[in-house]
């Protein structure tokens, strides 16, 4: 925790820490916090259900506006209901290389092992005990003569490192393009027969066969000028093309090479795009131009 408050001290670093919160009110990082000037939160777990507490601590972290949960030694496991609030958002740290040993005592069991790497993984959470995917590691050399606790002290430094820029990178991966780009490729393809074909330097998908197949989303990345990320789709023509402009033209433009012909462009590096709106346009893009035996398929697909 306090690697992540000295971090967050830095100018250029892209996250804040509003509240530290524990469930032992004589935690000492509560102390520090405080001094920090990190407003703190504490409630005692003992006598209540684990959802009960963990509602508690979700009540108090929402009140503050947070977007991110960051385990830092919060030593509980969570109830399932607390994990679901904050899918995605919520990261934690283990001092293992993920998916070796989960749980507890990982230093001794490395050494036991006769492993020559220890080291520490930050991954998101979910319901299943240090299961979630990892985003980062970092591998910490076992020494001869190591112990269980001159390794861990080892892989602590290690740990105070990666956690907060891997934090900080995840926290802006909506502004990077190749993340971007990745989201909206697997939206893409999840779709019926369609496949990805790069026109004019652009990603591209396509729906039907190799030589047939007609394109309906493009990826945009500063092409033709324009600044930024964004997808191409398909709209019904100029008059919804210019009624989307006009709704939010924050959130829509009309892309230069493409706009002409009714296309429309979505802005993919705010910060907050709502991904199941983009999957909601691709599936109509997509609809626009696949073979009419898909398009039935699909309609009889959602009938179930």
């Amino acid at each position: 925790m306090a690697a992540l408050i000295y971090a967050a001290k830095a100018e250029n670093c892209p996250f804040e820490i509003i509240l530290a919160a524990s469930n032992d009110p004589q935690a000492p990082g509560l102390t520090l916090a405080a001094a920090e000037g990190v407003e703190t939160f504490s409630h005692p777990h003992k006598g209540m259900s684990r959802e009960g507490h963990d509602q508690i601590m979700h009540e108090a972290i929402t009140r503050v506006g947070a977007d991110y949960v960051v385990l830092a030694g919060y030593m509980r496991i969570l109830s399932d209901s607390f994990v679901r609030k904050w899918q995605d958002r919520m990261l934690n740290i283990h001092p293992s290389l993920l998916p070796k040993y989960k749980g507890l005592d990982t230093y001794q069991r490395a050494l036991d092992a006769g492993d020559a790497h220890a080291g520490c993984s930050v991954h998101l959470v979910t319901p299943e005990l240090d299961d979630g995917p990892v985003l980062a590691q970092t591998k910490v050399a076992i020494l001869p003569g190591d112990t269980a606790d001159i390794l861990a002290d080892r892989v602590l430094i290690a740990e105070h490192q990666l956690y907060a820029a891997t934090l900080a990178r995840y926290v802006t991966r909506e502004q990077d393009p190749d993340w971007i780009l990745e989201q909206i490729r697997s939206r893409a393809l999840a779709l019926e027969e369609t496949h990805e074909r790069a026109s004019f330097g652009s990603p591209g998908w396509r729906v039907g066969g190799e030589k047939a197949g007609k394109y309906f989303a493009y990826f945009s990345h500063q092409h033709h000028g324009e600044a930024g990320s964004s997808l191409l789709v398909k709209t019904s023509g100029l008059d919804e093309q210019a009624s989307l402009l006009e709704a939010d033209p924050d959130l829509y433009y009309a892309p230069k090479f493409y706009g002409k012909s009714g296309w429309i462009a979505i802005r993919l590096d705010t910060g907050r795009t709502d991904w199941d709106h983009i999957a909601s346009w691709l599936q109509k893009s997509w609809r626009m131009v696949a073979p009419k035996r898909l398009t039935r398929l699909a309609d009889i697909a959602n009938q179930f």
